[in-house]
């Protein structure tokens, strides 16, 4: 059996305990534990950690209780638009996009553009057209146009707010396989009734995702425009680099930075040894954790740890 490591997250926020709906509880937590045990999968029969980072978060991106995928939110004007990140940290390649708004899984777009090489970022249409060229899965966009993310935001609207205090739903994985290498892949339908085109960290190389093999792994969620302001994942690799610390101790020490900034949220890391973990400040995170030879480690709250 080879030894591996895979680190998971469905978002962060304000679900505290007793506060958060026992059917949302739950299947949360079945979403998790699929999401792992489909990376996992890989990582035992020796795969790499880019194709069980990718594999977990398409898992997530299929499952509507994650704003991601399936269960995106909803811009102001009403439309779905996607956002991923892929990188991996044997080669630091890299692959992103913006605004989709046609594509089954983002995920695999954002790797689509990695390997093709000749960008890292596309979005909008552009990055529509680029994914019916690749051939990949096209959905109509009432697949996206969930009844509960629409009554979210008409409630949102109707109160002229957006929830940036809320509940973070971006996704993402990161893990170390057998060979030490590490990769990084996060995905998110953005904030409910974001405007103007609104993009976060999650699909921005450094702020929401970053892998390095000197360093570490780390996939973000949270107030996305304090963590682009605070290069959080790149900051949390430089650390592990320049500072002698691990890649948790590295990932607290940048989320409490953004807390001083005024940013939510929580990171998932793993290094090329196979040591991972999580730092938030909010509430709660959606997080899992599966090692080789070890049963997966779900949790919400942050008393679970």
């Amino acid at each position: 059996m080879s030894n591996w490591t895979l680190v998971i997250h469905g978002g962060s926020g304000s679900m505290a305990r007793g506060r958060l709906p026992e059917a949302e509880d739950q299947g949360a937590r079945a979403g998790l534990d699929a999401a792992l045990r489909a990376g996992a999968a890989l990582l035992d029969a020796g795969g790499s950690a880019l194709d069980a980072v990718e594999a977990a978060v398409k898992v997530l991106e299929d499952d509507a209780h994650f704003n991601a995928g399936r269960g995106a939110v909803f811009s102001w004007d009403g439309v779905n638009e996607l956002d991923a990140a892929i990188m991996d940290g044997a080669s630091r390649a890299a692959g992103a996009v913006s605004a989709v708004t046609t594509t089954r899984n983002p995920v695999a777009l954002a790797r689509k553009v990695m390997e093709d090489g000749r960008h890292v970022l596309l979005s909008g249409a552009g990055a529509d057209g680029f994914s019916r060229e690749a051939g990949l899965e096209q959905v109509p966009p009432e697949y996206f146009a969930l009844p509960e993310r629409r009554r979210q935001l008409d409630e949102i609207k109707a109160g002229g707010g957006f929830d940036s205090a809320m509940k973070y739903g971006t996704v993402g994985a990161v893990a170390a396989d057998a060979r030490g290498h590490v990769a990084a892949a996060t995905s998110t339908g953005g904030l409910t009734a974001k405007r103007w085109g609104r993009i976060g960290d999650s699909p921005l190389i450094g702020a929401g995702t970053y892998a390095d093999d000197r360093a570490c792994a780390t996939s973000c969620t949270g107030s996305g425009e304090v963590f682009i302001r605070a290069v959080a994942a790149h900051e949390i690799a430089a650390r592990v680099r320049l500072s002698q610390l691990g890649p948790i101790d590295a990932a607290a020490s940048v989320v409490a930075e953004i807390g001083v900034m005024g940013g939510k949220g929580g990171v998932i890391t793993v290094g090329p040894d196979g040591t991972g973990g999580w730092a938030f400040n909010t509430p709660g995170m959606y997080r899992g954790i599966m090692r080789s030879g070890e049963a997966p480690r779900i949790a919400i709250y942050d008393d679970e740890d």
